[in-house]
């Protein structure tokens, strides 16, 4: 005799319960082994508080009357009440959004004074960036150029930004919310390449050699090849 199958776990925790929901079977298996384990007088509807219920479909996408049809079957004439539903399922437009923020912008040009230039995701500029110019990035910022104005990486909120140029001379450098000064910086003709991160020991903007970057943000590794070779 074949050992059924559990398609749903109910797991108890300090705020309620989780349901956990099986996504390698149908739905309709899914609705009917819940329907039997909510039969239990335990989830009968009482007088006292409702039990918030936490549930989570997987990699199930639900409609509107599914989503609909699972709510009434957990909470009519229970004593319980869904607090969330949530799903690893991303809808197009997260998917589109996460696929830009991920993109590499590669242009050539030079930001002149008063010029401010943003970008969705990771800026690659072949070219300078002008003092009173500014460059603006969700992502990090490479310039194959000098740097002598403003540069604002992670601008969505990413700390692990990071801002690398050929000539690291600018006015301010930025990263999420994190601001360094740099008013009077010294161009070095032997200078190296160099790069600034947010050093989490203490919040604070430092630079460093670009070699140095694929043990700071191993994660890096691919975007620094297209700026390198």
């Amino acid at each position: 005799m074949l050992q059924k199958k559990h398609h749903v776990t109910i797991k108890g925790t300090k705020d309620g319960l989780t349901f956990l929901l099986s996504d390698n079977c149908s739905l309709e298996s899914i609705m009917e082994e819940l329907k039997e384990k909510l039969s239990s007088k335990h989830y009968e509807k009482s007088d006292g508080p409702a039990v918030k219920v936490y549930i989570d479909t997987g990699h199930r996408y639900l409609t509107v009357e599914q989503e609909k049809e699972l709510k009434e079957l957990v909470c009519e004439g229970k004593n319980l009440v869904i607090d969330q539903i949530e799903t690893k399922v991303i809808t197009k437009e997260e998917a589109e959004r996460m696929a830009e923020e991920k993109q590499t912008v590669m242009v050539s040009k030079i930001i002149r004074s008063g010029q401010v230039f943003k970008v969705n995701g990771d800026l690659l500029l072949i070219g300078d960036v002008n003092p009173g110019g500014a460059v603006v990035a969700s992502g990090n910022i490479f310039v194959m150029g000098a740097l002598r104005g403003m540069a604002h990486a992670g601008s969505e909120g990413d700390e692990t930004a990071v801002i690398a140029a050929s000539v690291m001379a600018p006015s301010q450098l930025k990263i999420n919310e994190h601001l360094r000064q740099e008013p009077n910086r010294n161009e070095q003709v032997d200078r190296q390449m160099e790069c600034a991160y947010i050093n989490s020991n203490d919040d604070t903007i430092v630079l460093e050699r670009i070699q140095q970057l694929p043990w700071l943000r191993p994660s890096l590794n691919r975007s620094l090849e297209k700026v390198t070779s």
